[in-house]
């Protein structure tokens, strides 16, 4: 039985978008070496226009003989599933979240240890230099390459629809929604608050029906999900930072040569600090944006937060599932947590 293309979309609901979404230009000849290059983010995302940028000069530099194809919105798979395809080689290449890769590596997620990072100078200091280079020894044991600069996930916000988040003791019972993860669940419990686990689709309703009270995202999701309409407080605790990774199958980087993979490197790092000052540039007007939305702003001190989370254990947890060596790499730039 033959199957048309029409047919194929059909039944698997895949759309005619996102078959013709990946990026190709055409160089007078067949790419020598083809990547499948996968993220999580909107096309609109800094990260994916700045990453259309590196693999379009990467075409150039290569004459063509390296040829990036670009997936957005999780076209390939839930980021579980396309973790999954890098590991086996389905996709060369994939932008994740180090809390999500803490699933395979655990220390990719010392970076979002709660209040550990007091603002994005000690953010870079700490990822482009020795904190990074722990985290990418480890990724490197699970046979994935990890380029030297991370991309900017952003710090995390709480939201309320009751009250602003001003000292700790305003989490004590405080119903929250957290991702479904560890670090998450045990910090907010480390606060006396109720950390209810939900997966982001589920949130918008979690919080209009009152199953939540609260949540905390970056801007971009607290904007993109329309989260003004559900909350009216936003305290910038600045609780976590995340970026994403650019992961590289082994066996695939290794088949390139020596001259390719430097210019792979070169431009897919240098388009990932450029993503980093849109992102900075993004927030100051998503904040606008979400003041003139109804948001009410507030700026909490962060001290007592960190100070609380070091009496409740939570460090102390944390410091034994990291170990030794990662903790002190990581108080060489934020100081000693506990």
């Amino acid at each position: 039985m033959t199957i048309s293309r029409r047919t194929l979309i059909k039944a698997t609901g895949i759309t005619a978008a996102s078959v013709a979404a990946p990026l190709k230009l055409a160089y007078g000849q067949s790419a020598e070496f083809t990547f499948k290059y996968a993220n999580n983010q909107p096309p609109q995302h800094p990260m994916n226009v700045r990453a259309k940028e590196a693999v379009e000069a990467i075409r150039k530099e290569t004459n063509g003989r390296m040829d990036i194809q670009l997936f957005p919105s999780n076209q390939l798979g839930s980021d579980t599933d396309t973790l999954s395809q890098l590991r086996s080689g389905g996709v060369e290449m994939f932008n994740l979240s180090g809390l999500i890769l803490s699933t395979l590596v655990t220390p990719a997620a010392l970076n979002g240890l709660g209040f550990a990072f007091p603002n994005y100078d000690t953010v870079w200091k700490a990822m482009d230099g020795d904190v990074g280079a722990y985290i990418r020894a480890q990724i490197a044991k699970a046979n994935l390459v990890a380029l030297e600069k991370i991309w900017d996930n952003g710090f995390r916000q709480t939201t309320t629809s009751t009250k602003p988040i001003n000292t700790p003791a305003d989490f004590e019972g405080f119903k929250i929604r957290v991702p479904v993860s560890p670090m998450w669940t045990s910090m907010f419990k480390a606060f006396g608050s109720s950390p209810i686990s939900i997966n982001a689709s589920e949130m918008y309703t979690a919080l209009q029906t009152k199953v939540a009270d609260g949540q905390e995202n970056p801007f971009a999701v607290i904007s993109n999900f329309k989260l003004y309409e559900v909350q009216k407080y936003c305290s910038l605790t600045n609780h976590m930072w995340d970026g994403f990774w650019t992961l590289i199958n082994r066996r695939a980087w290794d088949r390139l040569p020596p001259d390719v993979r430097d210019i792979v490197a070169k431009h897919i790092n240098a388009a990932a600090v450029k993503e980093r000052a849109d992102v900075a540039a993004n927030e100051a007007t998503l904040q606008k944006d979400l003041t003139a939305k109804g948001i009410v702003f507030n700026s909490p001190n962060t001290a007592p937060f960190r100070d609380k989370l070091r009496s409740a254990g939570f460090y102390a947890e944390w410091k034994g599932k990291f170990g030794d060596e990662a903790w002190a790499v990581m108080e060489k730039y934020t100081g000693k947590l506990g």
